[in-house]
């Protein structure tokens, strides 16, 4: 004997008109709408070392002069303001997604950063941002022997 479990309907959910769910399925499934909700601002990975923090940014199609990275006291920012070109295009697009004209991406730093070994570099799309730390914060490793 097999069970077979139905989806429930919550009740009277279909007496008013059948189709008004599809409707506001179809319209929040939107491509369209959901494109607009998707946030505009690259993804980025933040990683530690035992000698620095490591911030990987992406942001492919930008050049090494399009970044502004500002630190003021315990907050990194890496900013982007590029302005696009309004030229004559013979392309029709049917969707264009290329939107990085402009973002700001502000961090925490601790305590234990050493604010004079700070690197930046940008290759192949990814900005890295390198971040040392203090000497004192650099934990040495050694061996504990048990007694």
């Amino acid at each position: 004997m097999a069970l077979i479990k139905f989806p429930t309907k919550t009740v009277n959910s279909d007496v008013v008109n059948p189709y008004v769910n599809s409707i506001f399925d179809n319209f929040f499934n939107d491509s369209f709408i959901t494109d607009r909700l998707v946030t505009r601002v690259p993804a980025v990975n933040i990683s530690e070392t035992q000698d620095s923090f490591n911030i990987e940014l992406a942001a492919p199609g930008l050049q090494k002069s399009d970044f502004k990275i500002n630190v003021d006291k315990n907050l990194i920012t890496i900013s982007v303001e590029r302005k696009e070109e309004n030229g004559t295009d013979e392309k029709l697009y049917s969707k264009k997604e290329f939107s990085y004209s402009s973002f700001t991406r502000s961090f925490s730093l601790p305590e234990s950063v050493n604010y004079n070994s700070i690197d930046a570099a940008y290759t192949d799309g990814v900005l890295n941002v390198s971040v040392g730390k203090k000497e004192e914060a650099i934990v040495a490793k050694r061996l504990i022997e048990v007694k």
